[in-house]
């Protein structure tokens, strides 16, 4: 196998670096992704349960057992809910900001890897052929004629950049997008639980103030 990888030219450790990298971000990204899953619809019904009944410490305890950017969120409204609706909103929209990137990071070395490995690939597959060329043009030189076997290492070259380079661009691409989308529900989930608890703490302190 080695061997069959420096046929490939200086090329495959590029490639190599790159399928080394993607590799540890999917696995990085996956980890982390799967710690902030909860079922948001419970922890939801769980919080405005506590909030209506005015157990406001219970609700932050709840949030400070529970993992995820969902639980920093809702904690951070639950934090200002003597305050008025802006500063709520407010306050829920700063903790999102931090958040977010949080779970977007790496994601654009994901989408670089997946972009420029087919390049690499393609640049591969320049120098082979230009190896290939370099023997014809050596043996017409010396009025040698051309053995098929002196080209070998071009043609090798050529193809093994090439398919490596989509080896990694192809499965990369794919995590890539499945990773955008595990972060856009999460983010769907974020605002939707936001926007919940804006309202029943807004709609808790016009009780009150009533």
């Amino acid at each position: 196998m080695w061997e069959i990888f420096q046929k490939g030219g200086p090329i495959m450790y590029l490639i190599l670096l790159c399928s080394i990298a993607s590799f540890g971000v999917i696995i990085e990204r996956l980890y982390n992704l799967n710690r902030a899953k909860i079922d948001t619809q419970k922890f939801m019904d769980s919080i405005i349960n506590v909030i209506k009944r005015n157990k406001i410490v219970e609700g932050l305890e709840m949030c400070n057992n529970t993992p995820g950017p969902i639980a920093h969120i809702v904690k951070a409204g639950i934090l200002k809910h003597d305050r008025s609706r802006p500063e709520i909103k407010e306050a829920v929209e700063e903790a999102a900001s931090l958040e977010i990137p949080r779970f977007e990071k790496n994601l654009g070395v994901l989408a670089t890897i997946a972009h420029i490995t087919p390049l690499l690939g393609l640049l591969g597959t320049v120098t082979g052929m230009i190896r290939a060329f370099q023997v014809i043009q050596k043996n017409a030189i010396s009025m040698v004629p051309v053995n098929p076997g002196d080209l070998a290492g071009g043609i090798w070259e050529s193809l093994l950049a090439t398919t490596a380079g989509l080896a990694v661009a192809i499965p990369t691409y794919v995590a890539y997008n499945y990773l955008v989308s595990q972060v856009e529900t999460l983010v769907h989930d974020m605002e939707a639980s936001a926007t919940d608890l804006v309202n029943i703490l807004t709609s808790r302190r016009d009780t009150y103030e009533v």
